[in-house]
């Protein structure tokens, strides 16, 4: 039986955890996840636990934020002057909204504060700073 190595394709289902059980993401009710291993195209934890597997094979991966989506940067945090933000958009904790860079590249930002004069923005990834946990099945292996 073959088993995965970097280059192949592989398709794989996964439900991701934290440390308190809770799921954030799950490829169950949807199409396996499909990237090339060791391309870079999922996070370097997960992608660096891939390898060895075969289909059929399962396990779980327990993932440091450093291998994940990194640490919080508090660089990430922006202050902007709440009369920035169109009265159109009902601002609360926890909103997310799109901001763009001086590029024109489209950023996710996350509401974190709200006071009568600014609004704290947090362009960190949600999963910054959390250790996360996967299990994977192996779905289906094509060699490189």
């Amino acid at each position: 039986m073959s088993e995965a190595k970097s280059g192949d394709t592989v398709r794989i289902h996964y439900t991701g955890t934290l440390a308190d059980g809770t799921t954030f993401d799950s490829s169950e009710g949807r199409d396996p996840l499909e990237f090339t291993v060791g391309s870079g195209q999922i996070i370097p934890g997960l992608d660096k636990a891939i390898p060895g597997m075969a289909v059929g094979d399962e396990k779980k991966v327990e993932i440091v934020a450093d291998e994940a989506y990194g640490q919080r940067d508090p660089n990430a945090m922006q202050s902007v002057p709440r009369e920035a933000i169109p009265d159109t958009i009902p601002l609360e904790v926890g909103l997310q909204l799109q901001m763009s860079s001086p590029q024109g590249q489209a950023i996710p930002v996350t509401v974190a504060e709200i006071s009568d004069e600014q609004v704290l923005l947090d362009a960190n990834h949600m999963l910054a700073g959390k250790d996360l946990i996967f299990d994977v099945k192996m779905v289906e292996i094509v060699a490189a």
